[in-house]
């Protein structure tokens, strides 16, 4: 059997050319090294962000508003929380150009059910034309 020469390996161009197994095995570990470390930061986000969603939740949103008059506004909203849990609600009067001209913060009390309707009255120093909520947090 004849071996043509282009079949022989030639070492000094492997190495010449980087392709020694030392070689291939170096890049195999910082391959192997790369994949686990990305890994890593991939549970570590979703273990990070698991736990952020772990707290209560609640949720308000306005249901409509009645001007009462030219210094008052009656503002009517749905509270959405935990069963036994208490809140606090900030609760707005917007004059015709979205200025603030009125505001009051609130206690939502515990309630047996998760969603609830209050009604509040909030005063205003100038000519109301909606009253809507601001803010609710959990207490």
């Amino acid at each position: 059997m004849t071996v043509t020469p282009s079949a022989v390996p030639n070492a000094a161009l492997d190495e010449r050319y980087g392709r020694t197994p030392s070689r291939r095995r170096r890049q195999r570990w910082l391959y192997i090294g790369g994949g686990i470390a990305v890994a890593i930061v991939v549970v570590a986000w979703v273990v990070w962000a698991g736990l952020d969603q772990a707290g209560a939740t609640m949720d308000a949103e306005d249901v409509g508003n009645t001007i009462v008059n030219s210094h008052t506004v009656k503002v009517t909203y749905e509270v959405s929380m935990p069963a036994g849990q208490t809140a606090k609600c900030a609760l707005q009067v917007q004059a015709s150009d979205h200025s603030i001209v009125g505001w009051k913060i609130v206690d939502v009390p515990a309630a047996k059910t998760f969603s609830n309707t209050y009604t509040e009255i909030v005063k205003s120093v100038g000519k109301p034309t909606t009253g809507l909520i601001y803010e609710c947090w959990l207490t």
